[in-house]
């Protein structure tokens, strides 16, 4: 499984949000992306509930994800 400390538009702090990863800049967790996608919503729906994420951040996002999920297949 890969890891979050390798893309560049999320942080961890352990004094913000309990330590959850969250689009960086922000106290958005990354989780809440994938809740809000798994109940339907959309990336612009999302974007709009949470205003401080911007495109590129919620773009690099799953672009780790489909990475991570591609390296994982191939080993």
């Amino acid at each position: 499984m890969g890891t979050w400390k390798t893309c560049p538009a999320v942080e961890r702090d352990p004094d913000k949000v309990s330590g959850a990863w969250v689009f960086r800049g922000t106290r958005v967790p990354v989780s809440a992306l994938f809740d809000n996608l798994r109940d339907g919503a959309t990336i612009d729906q999302f974007l709009e509930w949470f205003p401080g994420v911007e495109r590129d951040q919620l773009l690099a996002v799953l672009d780790h994800e489909r990475e991570t999920l591609m390296e994982s297949a191939r080993s």
